[in-house]
């Protein structure tokens, strides 16, 4: 059997290759970030502390200052080299916070943060209910969890074409938004919400598509891919195949976008557990209501 699990040393090290020409080849990225940023229009909220989750070179961290100025936001990323572009974005009147983190062993604070924004990060993220979990001990109550990722339709021509090949793991695997929407309620966030569309990028070659995946750190990165590197025949082979997707002399790559809003329980919300609902209360609140 294949292993599709991400080798996160490795994942790490892409991004920081990355890192200087990250934002002049990461189209769909940026796309997808103002798409994310436009549903907080939508959303009636005032946070006083954000956390870009998975940041990248804070491009996303930048306009949620912009948005909410009096807030503080951190720009959290595992990749050094993406956080050294941070500064682009940060201001002297309204700077970033840039720290070095890992999502599943987040060095914030419980109950610390209003607002958890992250733009296409948590595929790179293998278990999603620890990822949910650490997210659900960072927000306070009442606070919001919004994200963007990829989902298992992401790059089909690209994973179709290699299947003619071989049988080896060639494309990233990604998540059912059905099975997300679980995570997030097996972790207690309230009112989850999911909803997906379909953005179609075109290439004048399928080398053109391989060498974009590869600058923005976003190439096969399963612990099961293929040792060394892929063989001249196999490649023409896998070109061959893609042919057959071949629009108008252009070859599309089609990317599963999934989105997902959730929310942590306000103070005495119930929340489901297992086959019940629990109630949370902080001791905090339970002397407050004593006084009151």
């Amino acid at each position: 059997m294949v292993d599709q699990r991400l080798d996160s040393f490795r994942v790490r090290q892409s991004f920081d290759r990355a890192a200087a020409d990250y934002e002049a080849n990461a189209v769909l990225q940026r796309e997808v970030g103002e798409r994310l940023l436009e549903r907080l229009g939508y959303l009636d909220i005032d946070p006083s502390c954000i956390l870009d989750l998975g940041c990248g070179t804070g491009l996303q961290a930048g306009a949620l200052k912009e948005r909410y100025q009096s807030a503080a936001v951190i720009a959290a990323d595992f990749a050094p080299a993406m956080l050294k572009q941070v500064r682009k974005h940060s201001r002297w009147r309204r700077p970033l916070l840039p720290v070095g983190a890992d999502a599943l062993k987040l060095p914030f604070a419980a109950r610390s943060a209003d607002l958890i924004f992250s733009n296409l990060a948590m595929q790179w993220c293998d278990t999603l209910p620890d990822l949910f979990n650490e997210c659900r001990r960072v927000l306070r109550p009442g606070g919001l969890l919004l994200f963007s990722t990829f989902g298992p339709d992401t790059l089909h021509e690209l994973r179709n074409a290699w299947g003619a090949v071989d049988r080896q793991v060639h494309v990233n695997q990604f998540l059912d938004m059905h099975d997300i929407g679980d995570f997030l309620l097996l972790a207690g966030f309230a009112n989850p919400v999911m909803d997906a569309e379909r953005i179609c990028l075109e290439y004048g070659t399928v080398g053109q598509l391989m060498k974009e995946l590869k600058a923005i750190g976003a190439h096969n990165l399963n612990a099961g891919r293929p040792a060394g590197l892929t063989g001249r025949s196999k490649m023409q082979a896998m070109v061959r195949h893609y042919d057959q997707f071949r629009r108008n002399d252009r070859y599309p790559a089609t990317y599963e976008v999934l989105y997902g809003t959730a929310w942590e329980p306000a103070e005495g919300q119930p929340r489901r557990v297992g086959d019940g609902e629990v109630v949370h209360f902080s001791v905090e609140h339970l002397k407050g209501s004593r006084r009151g």
